[in-house]
């Protein structure tokens, strides 16, 4: 799985920090930050992440 966070779009509204941490966090900065391949077992976490996503910024690659 491959997860494409379109940054242009992306307002740091962090839903999706709370809907799948292990994927997505914010930086030192507050910037949003994300793993690219997270493992198969987190899918349901990432597509959660990517619906509540108020910019639908977060794409999923299979």
């Amino acid at each position: 799985m491959k997860v494409v966070v379109d940054m242009s779009k992306c307002q740091d509204h962090g839903q999706c920090v709370f809907a799948a941490p292990e994927v997505f966090r914010f930086d030192d900065a507050g910037r949003l930050t994300h793993l690219p391949n997270p493992d198969d077992a987190l899918s349901d976490a990432v597509e959660e992440a990517a619906d509540v996503c108020p910019l639908q910024a977060i794409r999923i690659e299979r």
